[in-house]
């Protein structure tokens, strides 16, 4: 089942999966506290979440239109490939295509293009470094 839950719900997953089990404190990003932003979660029973994410009206440099960014996505390694990110991001487009946006794009790790690309994002940049996080593609689903 896929809730929309508080920053403290993605936040233990977002340690364990994308900052190497760093203090929670430290998987905060300037951003959780944007205007309109929402995190998702995929819970596989009543306490226990394969998958989290979260998204916020942010607009691409060089698009045009009402964009949302994907931040902060993970899954738990038991749960990889069993098409419970998949779900989410499904859940999440079918969301953000009511506040009338046109795409959404993230800062995807390289390890996770395959995935995205799997999902209808497409590669629209040269792959980049995020200090201290590894290398990066930006990558966009157009929504109309």
């Amino acid at each position: 089942m896929i809730k929309f839950v508080p920053l403290e719900v993605v936040l233990p997953l977002r340690s364990k999966m994308l900052r190497d089990g760093a203090d929670i404190a430290a998987c905060i990003f300037p951003t959780d506290n944007a205007e309109g932003l929402f995190h998702l979660a995929y819970y596989v029973s009543e306490t226990e979440i394969a998958t989290v994410a979260t998204f916020y009206p942010q607009r691409l440099e060089g698009e045009s239109g009402l964009g949302y960014q994907l931040r902060g996505m993970a899954t738990d390694a038991p749960f990889f490939g069993k098409g419970y990110g998949a779900a989410l991001i499904k859940y999440a487009v079918d969301y953000i295509k009511t506040a009338k946006a046109k795409y959404i794009w993230c800062n995807a790790r390289t390890s996770a293009v395959d995935f995205y690309k799997k999902q209808g994002f497409k590669v629209v940049s040269e792959e980049f470094e995020i200090a201290g996080v590894g290398p990066h593609y930006i990558m966009i689903l157009n929504l109309i």
